[in-house]
């Protein structure tokens, strides 16, 4: 599907790390370097044409991220990545006292910004698993952990490691009637589901995991924003959102942002996920019927992303193997640092390989292939 407006994907590799990052649209690439060329790279505020052009550059980033998320472009937040807007966030929201509920299912850029503004700031966070087996994450798992000093539940909207998409509407149900707020982290769903901000009350995500550069955002209600009060410089403005986006915006990579998010939100979401089902039901048969691999997790909710280990192998060896056979995989834990442990993975942890709208039949052939090889 649509590979051929994917340049990065010329040549005999099989990508199917797309859970780190996937390949760059065509026309975000032409966006981001329309943008360089034309003249319009100034900075924003200034009285001429140039920064005018920066600044609609800026308002269109946010009017289509927006529209992909269905979120209010007022309330659509810029920065480096999402684990530092998500670090800055918590340090400005976590009060002493507070009881914030993690889940040991998400990457940790969803957990460590908490555990370090709790422990700053006099705060507790407890966690909440995934069902053995299947790595499924109910609300029931979160309520068990909820209290009436919860402030925030902080969940994945599908685990970077294994797929899993949990019960968000159950568990921000639960959290809701525990008078808390809920925080997702929607970077791993963007490119497999279609997600609305307006049922969170925060949601995060980076444009890298959807086709475009590497740019992270948030998405909130504007009037809620209006209430937090972030570090900032003296002159930066006050205003919603840009009193949380620090230092002088990446232009170019907003223009190829827009692009991203505009493709993203278009795509047959029906087709895409019929597609990827398929995908990840051949890639797992085939692994399954192999000697010595393991699959972790098989959540009936998930994304079109494996983990496995292999007997007698690290997860290094089995990555290296795949690819001298020019298939690129990841290895380790993928910043799935609670889940790592909680399976006992540590300290090589596991194999990963994801499938994105552009992959094929023959690369989960060549996948399972290449694992039978060893």
């Amino acid at each position: 599907m649509n590979r051929d407006r994917f340049p990065g994907l010329a040549g005999p590799w099989a990508r199917l790390d797309g859970p780190a990052g996937t390949q760059m649209l065509d026309t975000a690439i032409e966006a981001m370097a329309d943008f360089m060329r034309s003249g319009r790279n100034a900075n924003e505020g200034g009285v001429f044409a140039a920064a005018h052009a920066s600044e609609e550059t800026v308002a269109n980033a946010r009017s289509e991220v927006g529209a992909l998320l269905n979120a209010d472009p007022r309330g659509v937040v810029f920065g480096p990545s999402m684990t530092a807007l998500t670090m800055r966030f918590a340090a400005t929201v976590v009060q002493p006292g507070d009881e914030i509920v993690c889940t040991r299912l998400d990457h940790d850029a969803n957990v460590r910004p908490w555990v370090i503004a709790a422990e700053r700031a006099g705060a507790t966070v407890r966690f909440a698993d995934p069902e053995p087996g299947s790595l499924a994450l109910p609300a029931s798992a979160v309520e068990e952990v909820l209290c009436d000093r919860t402030r925030w539940v902080c969940v994945t909207a599908a685990s970077n490691a294994v797929g899993t998409i949990p019960d968000l509407a159950g568990i921000t149900a639960a959290a809701r009637a525990a008078g808390a707020r809920v925080y997702v982290d929607a970077v791993h769903a963007v490119p497999h589901r279609q997600m609305d901000a307006s049922a969170f009350d925060v949601l995060g995500c980076s444009a890298y995991k959807w086709f475009g550069p590497h740019v992270g955002m948030l998405a909130a209600d504007p009037a809620f924003l209006e209430t937090l009060a972030p570090d900032k410089l003296a002159p930066s403005s006050d205003d919603v959102p840009h009193r949380f986006e620090l230092g002088t915006l990446p232009f170019e990579s907003l223009a190829g942002v827009a692009a991203a998010a505009a493709y993203t939100r278009e795509l047959d979401w029906d087709a895409v996920r019929t597609h990827e089902t398929a995908l990840l039901r051949k890639a797992c048969t085939g692994l399954a019927a192999i000697d010595g691999v393991t699959l972790h997790g098989d959540a009936p909710d998930r994304t079109s992303t494996l983990m496995f280990t292999v007997a007698g192998h690290t997860s290094r060896e089995v990555a290296t193997r795949l690819a001298a056979l020019q298939i690129a995989v990841w290895d380790g834990n993928y910043y799935a640092y609670e889940l790592e442990a909680h399976l006992g993975l540590a300290p090589h942890g596991a194999v990963r390989a994801g499938f994105v709208h552009y992959n094929d039949e023959a690369e989960a052939d060549r996948l399972v292939a290449a694992v039978e090889s060893l």
